[in-house]
């Protein structure tokens, strides 16, 4: 497994350091009033591209390394399903390089292909998500496949948006999918999937390499294209899990991924409420008021850009921490449904007081400091 994390990491770092070296005049079509920009100069969005290409390394290394050199590593991942997991992440990583290149993808257009990926992954990977893990609701739900197929299209369909709604800041989207990405390894690992934990362990490899370059320095973004990647797989193998494993609350990937989910939820109603459309951007997300609030007084440097891009660094350890508070108990917890959703609901009244705290100007002192 370990070797799996390096080789991806080291094709990440080398690809994106070749974007670097000549793919630079894409930042240049990046709009410099868009409400989610928040760095000085021209910065390329291609870091889909380079993780994407370290997955495919990755995948078609754990499919033929124990032929090729004749090591036994226990997983057992037939060329057809890392071929499905391929293509169903390549689908809408394509359309995500496609925005980042051009930006002249609609919303629509946008939801539409991680729609198809969704599809795709039901369709390849025979996707369902069994229960709700509500007990009163579990004869309704299984009465038909409808709803469990409905759902997991949902899932994939949805989870890179969220990942590419909270990709505003330095090291805050590469750290939360890393984070993610290495939890449903580890819980793969203790029901004994070592093929689920090695397909996920491929893209937190990539988003290692990746994040070299991107944090603290932001020389390079992951883009819609790598936000893409990140939901499609994440969601892809929450499913499966849960598909899998009777063991495995299906409550564990709600608990694991309530950050983005619920920044994106909140942020519909949000827009909705206001009278606006929810695909319309705005500088209102949580982390957005973070960086503009608490952050913004931190640093004193006479050079724009440089405290620009320092204030951007601060910003993401906050939500790390944030983050930190739903994974560990998800883990901790991932066979107990009762318990993750209480968590999940704690995690809900803590992001409302957190948000409305700091809209009011009400932040403690502590946080500022």
């Amino acid at each position: 497994m370990l070797i799996l994390l390096i080789l991806c990491s080291a094709v990440s770092w080398f690809v994106c350091g070749l974007l670097l070296r000549y793919g630079t005049a894409s930042g240049r079509r990046y709009g410099q009033s868009v409400p989610q920009r928040f760095h000085a100069g021209h910065v390329p969005r291609l870091g889909g591209v380079a993780m994407i290409v370290a997955c495919t390394v990755g995948w078609a290394w754990v499919v033929s390394a124990e032929r090729l050199i004749g090591t036994n590593y226990q997983i057992k991942l037939p060329g057809g399903i890392a071929l499905a997991w391929w293509a169903v992440a390549l689908i809408a990583v394509a359309g995500g390089v496609a925005e980042d290149v051009s930006h002249r993808l609609t919303a629509t257009w946008r939801l539409l292909i991680t729609v198809l990926s969704g599809v795709a992954a039901t369709w390849l990977l025979g996707l369902s998500i069994p229960s709700l893990g509500i007990a009163a609701l579990q004869p309704a739900w299984a009465a038909t496949p409808w709803p469990g197929l409905a759902l997991a299209i949902f899932a994939v369909a949805g989870l890179p948006h969220a990942f590419n709604l909270i990709d505003g800041y330095n090291g805050l989207a590469g750290t939360v999918a890393l984070v993610c990405c290495l939890a449903l390894a580890y819980v793969s690992l203790l029901v004994g999937d070592r093929q689920l934990a090695a397909l996920v362990l491929v893209p937190a490899g990539a988003t290692v390499g990746f994040l070299f370059w991107n944090y603290p320095r932001g020389l390079i973004f992951a883009g819609d294209g790598g936000a893409y990647l990140w939901g499609v797989i994440i969601a892809v193998a929450s499913v499966q899990l849960v598909q899998r494993y009777s063991t495995v609350s299906p409550w564990f990937p709600v608990l694991l991924l309530i950050y983005p989910v619920w920044e994106t939820l909140f942020s519909i109603y949000r827009k909705v409420a206001r009278g606006q459309s929810p695909g319309v951007a705005d500088a209102l997300h949580f982390h957005q008021l973070i960086y503009r609030r608490i952050v913004r007084g931190v640093f004193d440097i006479d050079d724009e850009a440089r405290r620009m891009l320092m204030r951007n660094n601060r910003t993401s350890p906050y939500l790390w921490g944030f983050t930190i508070l739903t994974v560990a108990p998800a883990v901790l917890f991932w066979n107990n449904t009762r318990v993750l959703m209480a968590f999940t609901a704690l995690f809900v009244i803590c992001y409302v007081w957190a948000y409305v705290s700091i809209v009011r100007f009400k932040v403690p002192t502590w946080l500022r400091r």
